[in-house]
């Protein structure tokens, strides 16, 4: 897609040259970039009209924008994604305009940091639109359009560069307003179709507290993603501090979170009337307000919530002890977490992993029968193979990291989505991608066919460490990777589900499986123990060793297998989980894969719901991790194992009731 009009931008970045933030993970970074972070400009074009029947905007932005029309907000996006695949919005704005005079105001944010979040750092900033009535173009960005640069903001980011903390100074509101400025050489490559901005919307919290002269403390009663909104009068000067948390202690939020954020805001107050209005989101549940203002009015008190369009399909019914319970913390976390994308924690990295969306979109495409975001999803990696054909762990962002695990479950993705939708067009579309990763581990093949070398990636296994059960792997981040079964099982999941792929449209297969199963099974199965080992020295035999021969049918001793994996239950991460459970029902085991999911042990999801969780966690408990999230969508596996395989087999105790 084209637009008829011009991308416009700054003066600070018209010179700037875009700097490549993008390479292989272990490659030396090389950036020329201009050093300017957390740059706000506000671009505005006022227009008259003498109908306002059916006007609608295009529009896109380097990083993000807030569009708002006669003062009004209406949108805001895009996705996040690379320059070379852009993402960008339309949206219908004629309930916004009045005859007459309108304006059009888009505040732009440039971060400047190199994270998941987006693809910044790049010296790539400012905005393009066009707008339509009908299918008349009225106008868009040229150098008629104006600007001005905000400089009362300051951002407070987190290790991984993301921005946990968003502090404005009202003192500081003159805005200088100048000509925007054509970039010519502009460099986005938009998609052909536009994509859906998130849902912003207001939320009820369930209390309202106030503690004392200017203190308050608000519970949403369970975890969101969005900001605080209100209005506030006060002397020039004043402070107004505001406080996030996902827990509390006696009545406060604790913004020094255990996920390694810092949600504290202070707001420094202009003297006239105030309204704070963020650009940023966090995800919380608790929130403090502290003021020397005695007569603060808390009916101004707004929570601008966020997220992905939401619509269930779907419902459990259950009188199963605690399924209904993991079922809802397993829903609220998918709401949460799927913003623009699929992101592994809406609180801390803020980024798509393509792990997680193992669990997570899967789990996300039954619940609310959204097939378009999966599906973008899919294209959204697939553009990260112009990085190395091998895919990116996280994407689309700036970050460059691989993990060579994350990338063999691609293939699956994609056959999962065809299960569900039959969209054959998209497999033709993508099985290139999925032979593309194949091609790229090829490459570091044994004469057995068993991968092993220098692949440039690192084998996460499970994360974190603590839940490996026991597996040992050298040089998990660089350096030479051993032959190892989690990556060799992945790999030939990966070629199993390449060789499906292909078929469903009518092409033929291009992997012989059975002499790689067989080299897997000579490398690291002990017929002594009737187990599968971690390595070739067949000295210890974790969890993950046996779960995935089970799930990926690689099975010469089922017995053995299973008793282990009864055994060790769940002595694995949130993440792997589902491996286990569906390891379990590729044998036949429904009833150990119910109990599973509903044990009262240490690593349960009952943990999870002991320890006050409304979203399920990063980890089994909030300890387990030192920056244990507490919103983390990868650990929404039981919807898949009660869609998939409970629901089916115990029908008078677990019913998926259809949502109209």
């Amino acid at each position: 897609m084209k637009f008829n009009y011009s991308w416009i931008t700054t003066r600070d970045f018209i010179s700037e040259t875009p700097a490549n933030v993008f390479r292989r993970e272990l490659e030396e970074a090389n950036l020329k970039n201009c050093g300017i972070k957390n740059h706000y400009a506000l671009f505005r074009r006022r227009f008259n009209l003498a109908s306002i029947e059916n006007v609608s905007i295009r529009i896109s932005a380097d990083d993000y924008y807030k569009l708002y029309v006669n003062g009004s907000f209406v949108c805001q996006g895009p996705a996040q994604a690379y320059y070379f695949s852009y993402n960008f919005n339309e949206t219908d704005i004629s309930h916004f305009l009045r005859i007459g005079e309108n304006e059009i105001s888009v505040l732009v944010c440039y971060q400047g940091s190199i994270n998941r979040e987006w693809c910044s750092g790049d010296n790539r900033q400012g905005m393009i639109a066009d707008i339509f009535q009908g299918s008349k173009l009225l106008f868009g960005t040229d150098s008629t359009w104006e600007y001005a640069i905000l400089r009362n903001r300051t951002h407070f980011e987190n290790s991984y560069g993301t921005v946990t903390s968003e502090s404005i100074d009202f003192r500081i509101s003159d805005l200088t307003f100048e000509n925007a400025l054509v970039d010519n050489r502009d460099d986005h490559i938009f998609k052909d179709t536009p994509v859906e901005p998130v849902e912003v919307y207001e939320l009820k919290p369930v209390e309202i507290r106030k503690l004392g002269a200017g203190e308050y403390f608000i519970d949403m009663g369970f975890e969101v993603a969005g900001s605080l909104s209100m209005t506030v009068q006060g002397v020039r000067g004043q402070k107004v501090t505001i406080s996030y948390g996902e827990e509390a202690e006696n009545d406060r939020a604790i913004f020094e979170m255990r996920c390694d954020c810092r949600y504290l805001d202070e707001h420094i107050l202009s003297g006239g009337v105030d309204t704070l209005d963020y650009f940023t989101y966090k995800a919380f549940r608790y929130i403090n307000i502290s003021t020397d203002i005695d007569n603060l009015d808390s009916s101004t008190f707004r929570i601008v919530a966020r997220n992905h369009h939401f619509k269930e399909k779907i419902a459990l019914e259950s009188d199963i002890k605690y399924l209904l319970e993991i079922w809802q913390i397993c829903r609220n976390a998918l709401k949460v977490g799927t913003q623009e994308a699929f992101l592994d924690c809406p609180t801390r990295e803020k980024g798509q992993y393509l792990g997680d969306f193992t669990v997570s979109g899967l789990a996300y495409l039954y619940l609310t029968g959204d097939a378009e975001i999966y599906r973008k999803t899919l294209f959204d990696f697939a553009d990260s193979a112009k990085i190395c054909p091998g895919l990116m762990a996280v994407a689309p962002s700036g970050y460059m990291q691989e993990i060579a695990d994350f990338s063999l479950q691609y293939p699956l993705q994609l056959l999962n989505y065809y299960k569900y939708t039959g969209d054959k067009e998209t497999v033709r579309q993508l099985l290139p991608t999925v032979m593309g990763v194949l091609d790229f581990f090829h490459s570091f093949e044994r004469p057995d066919g068993l991968i092993e070398g220098e692949i440039g990636k690192w084998n996460i296994v499970d994360w974190s460490p603590n839940f490996r059960d026991g597996y040992t792997l050298p040089n998990e981040r660089e350096g030479f990777i051993p032959c190892h079964n989690v990556l060799n099982a992945f790999y030939i999941g990966a070629m199993q589900a390449e060789n499906e792929l292909a078929g469903i449209i009518g092409e033929s297969p291009r992997h012989d499986i059975e002499p790689y199963k067989t080299a897997y099974i000579n490398a690291f199965y002990n017929p002594e123990t009737g187990l599968f080992c971690d390595l070739e020295d067949k000295t210890h035999s974790a969890l993950h060793s046996n779960a995935l021969p089970a799930y990926f049918g690689i099975l010469p001793d089922e017995n053995h297998i299973l008793s282990l994996i009864k055994e060790k239950g769940l002595s694995c991460g949130v993440q792997f989980s589902y491996f286990v459970l569906k390891a379990l029902a590729n044998l036949g085991e429904y009833e150990a894969e119910l109990k599973l999911i509903t044990n009262e042990s240490d690593h349960s999801w009952v943990n999870m719901l002991r320890e006050g969780a409304t979203t399920c966690f990063e980890a089994w408990g909030k300890s387990e991790k030192w920056n244990t999230s507490l919103c983390h969508p990868w650990a929404s596996s039981p919807i898949i194992a009660i869609v998939e395989d409970l629901a089916p087999r115990f029908p008078d105790r677990i019913h998926i009731v259809p949502i109209n």
